[in-house]
This record gives structure tokens, sequence and C-alpha cells, in this order.
């Protein structure tokens, strides 16, 4: 099953030449990330999180709804696909304010996309601190990116994925090369959106990125990071001012169903 490659485009309002090339990544990138933002209303409502892709199109596209890496990822992969690049689905084990040397599951997924000179790294789906342009797989090498520099370093027979915050460098997650498959994700997608003690299912987290600043939503947290600059907070203390700002900050369609509402109200 191929995707409405038309739909898509004009949901992110991509409007450059179709063709896998280079040029054409950095702009999808960009415009999926400023676009369709992360989120995880599905889980926190208790819904079901389907992979299929007729389903992410109805949800992310039509539906002008956002979602977590495996279906964001799995949406731009398809994309991609559909554009003639040559993409493989990773996995990695997410170690944001973690330790390097953590075991944690593999619990995200991000994308490989070969071009005709070299192999690329995009990740489309890690919230806050999302990848908004590719990187070369290149170890060592600080890249820039729309937004913070990123990195890839080595780590026994991983890759680490970082990006400078400040003047420090923060670990991401940890990958390596292997490709996965639709499968394995339905495994790793069911835990995170059904086990009781998931963090998507028992807390509000949104995220999307502009050119020179990001949002982020965690519960009633809502913040602005200014690149290169300071960063805005503020205590959002009403369910009708978490549900202003996912629609205005945050570009949602948001549901209105009792569900939401009363989910809004345990975390105000």
């Amino acid at each position: 099953m191929t995707i409405n490659l038309d739909a898509y485009l004009r949901r992110i309002g991509y409007m450059g030449p179709r063709a896998a090339t280079l040029d054409a990544l950095r702009e999808l990138i960009l415009r999926h990330t400023e676009a369709i933002p992360f989120e995880n209303l599905n889980p926190l409502l208790g819904w079901p999180v389907p992979l299929d892709l007729p389903a992410l199109e109805q949800k992310l596209v039509e539906g002008q709804r956002g979602g977590y890496c495996f279906e964001q990822n799995r949406l731009f992969q398809a994309a991609l696909e559909a554009l003639g690049f040559r993409v493989t689905a990773l996995a990695a084990r997410v170690l944001w304010n973690a330790t390097e040397d953590a075991i944690t599951p593999r619990s995200h997924m991000l994308l490989r996309v070969d071009l005709s000179d070299e192999p690329y790294i995009v990740d489309v789906g890690f919230g806050g601190q999302v990848l908004t342009g590719p990187l070369r797989l290149e170890l060592g090498t600080e890249q820039p990116t729309p937004h913070e520099p990123f990195r890839l370093l080595p780590r026994e027979d991983d890759l680490l994925m970082q990006s400078k915050i400040g003047d420090g460098w923060k670990t991401t997650y940890r990958f390596d090369l292997k490709p996965q498959y639709p499968v394995d994700f339905e495994v790793y997608n069911y835990y995170l959106s059904t086990h009781p003690r998931s963090h998507f299912r028992t807390g509000l987290m949104v995220a999307r990125s502009v050119p020179g600043r990001r949002y982020t939503l965690r519960n009633r947290q809502w913040a602005v990071h200014h690149l290169g600059g300071p960063t805005e907070r503020h205590t959002l203390e009403h369910a009708k001012d978490l549900r202003r700002t996912l629609e205005r900050d945050f570009l949602l369609a948001v549901p209105d169903t009792p569900e939401l509402e009363a989910a809004f109200e345990r975390l105000t």
C-alpha cells in the first residue's frame, strides 16, 4: 500500500521538486517537523495507536493530529519511499536524562536514508529535541541543523546521537544499523501505548519546532526554547488553557471528547 503523496505534501506545505535529492530531503524534514507535532494524546486517553499506513494518514494527515516516533517516522518513511528515496528503519535505546551506559529498551524508531553519495540519519519523531535536518552517517563531526548542532559518536558496537545544548553535549539515544521491520515496531508500540507504567500513558507530552525556537508541553508546563537564547516557561492552570495552547502553538485539531476533558482536568 502506498501513501497519498499529494495529501501528505499539502499537509506539510512542501511545494519543492519531487526528487530523491539531499536538498529535497532537508526541506521535507524541516516542513514535516514544523507542521506535524509530536504528541501522545491517544495513549494518554487509552485509545489505540495503530501503525498501519491508512490509519496514520487518517490521523496525522487528514485529521490534523500528530503522533510519537513510530507514527511520525513510519509516515515519513512511506513518503520518502514514494519519492524514490532508499530508506531503512532503525531502532534506538532512549538515553535522554539517563547515563550513557544505561541499558534501556529499544523504544524509539529512526531512519537511515541512502543517497547516491552517502548515507544519512533522519528522525522526525524525537519530541522536543527532534532532528530538523539530516545527519551524515559520519562519526565525531559536529553537524549543523536548523536548530541545535548534532553529532554521532561510536560506543562499543553502537552509535550515540548527541545534541549540543548550550556549551555541552547531551545524548539523546543509542542505536545500531541493523534493519528493523514493521512487526518489530508493533511490539515496541504495544508496550508504550498500553502498559500502565509507560510514560506515554501517565502524562501529556507535546512538542513542535519552528524557525528559531522549539515549543514543548509536559503536562501543564508549557515552554518556548529560543535557539541560543532564554527559555520562557508557564504553568497552564485550566483545561481550557491546555486546549488553547494545543490548538494555537502546536496546530493540533484537538478531539472534542469527554475523555479528553477528564484527562485535562487530571493534569490540572
